[in-house]
């Protein structure tokens, strides 16, 4: 097995002292859970009796939470609405302890919500509120100076793009934060959309899911053949100029890529609850490891065990480090 027990105590304390910018789309999640016994007289609908309301961070933000479940202390920039979902996202912020100063107000949008509705512990529907298209180049800019500012401030050990498609993240700001990312040495990891896909070139590590390849390389192919997922990958990344990729493939693990080897990672059987967030919990652990220039096999590994953990539980939630801790040592030699 590739964990070594002395290692992984020795690690895990190690996030403790990195700090992580992350960019990206931020969310309120809010849920309304409650009870279905019948049907409305009015459509062919559920009626849920809703007995109790949560209101979560989502998006870039649950990244957050989870890069400051597993000790180490997250940065997050990102811009707002000057409404009140805003103002209750910074209120979730300052509960969790996170920072605010990577964070912008702009007049021209709204707080993103996502609201789920859960009725005798099923997702019945989501709404969501948001605006979708590319901040203005005026607030680019400003998030670029922001952004530029912290890199000076602070040390920085890895960057997180958490792309949500939700307008925020652009090419002009990817390309120039890139750029300056390698000037000082800083690994960069990306968690992608179809958008901006073929925008992020010499980045440190790319976790799509195979639904995001397939979209944003707009091309087809079969996944469940070794020889062509990783001639797929490969044609990518030398294209991108990546030098690692981290494929999440669902109940089927993942996969990775560099230029040493490739490999299938299975998934642990588990009871599985809810996908939501798992992808934010595998980019998380991913850019812990590469912050501490670990192999990109014992990266994958370690973020495919945590991205099953948080499937076991209902909603968006961050990982546990204990728990993640306790799994990885049982399965060390």
């Amino acid at each position: 097995m590739i964990f070594q027990k002395e290692k992984l105590t020795q690690l895990f304390n190690a996030f403790n002292k990195l700090n992580v910018l992350i960019i990206g789309d931020v969310m309120i999640d809010a849920y309304m859970f409650g009870t279905v016994n019948r049907i409305s007289p009015e459509a062919p609908v559920p009626i849920v009796e809703i007995n109790k309301k949560e209101n979560r961070l989502g998006g870039a933000a649950n990244v957050a939470l989870n890069i400051k479940a597993m000790g180490a202390n997250p940065i997050l920039c990102s811009v707002i609405g000057v409404d009140v979902e805003g103002k209750l996202l910074l209120e979730l912020m300052k509960q969790q302890k996170l920072s605010q100063k990577g964070i912008l107000k702009s007049r021209d949008r709204i707080t993103t919500v996502k609201t789920r509705i859960i009725g005798n512990n099923h997702q019945l529907i989501r709404v969501d509120e948001e605006i979708k298209t590319d901040i203005s180049a005026t607030e680019t800019q400003y998030l670029i100076n922001r952004i530029v500012q912290l890199l000076q401030n602070e040390k920085i050990d890895v960057i997180i793009f958490e792309d949500y498609d939700k307008g925020l993240i652009t090419a002009s700001l990817i390309a120039e934060i890139v750029a300056i990312a390698k000037q000082k040495k800083i690994p960069t990891v990306v968690d992608p959309k179809k958008k901006n896909f073929l925008h992020y070139k010499s980045v440190s590590l790319f976790k799509p899911n195979l639904k995001e390849l397939k979209e944003g390389l707009m091309l087809d192919f079969n996944h469940h053949n070794l020889k062509e997922l990783h001639k797929t990958i490969k044609a990518f990344c030398l294209k991108q100029k990546i030098d690692t990729a981290l494929l999440t493939l669902s109940e089927q693990g993942v996969y990775v890529y560099n230029n040493k080897y490739n490999a299938l990672i299975p998934a642990h059987i588990r009871t599985i609850a809810d996908v939501s967030g798992a992808g934010d919990t595998v980019v998380c652990v991913a850019a812990l490891c590469t912050a501490l220039n670990l192999e990109p096999l014992f990266t994958a590994t370690l973020a495919n065990l945590a991205g099953g953990l948080v499937c076991e539980k209902i909603g968006v939630v961050p990982i546990d480090k204990k728990q993640l801790l306790k799994e990885a040592l049982t399965l060390a030699t």
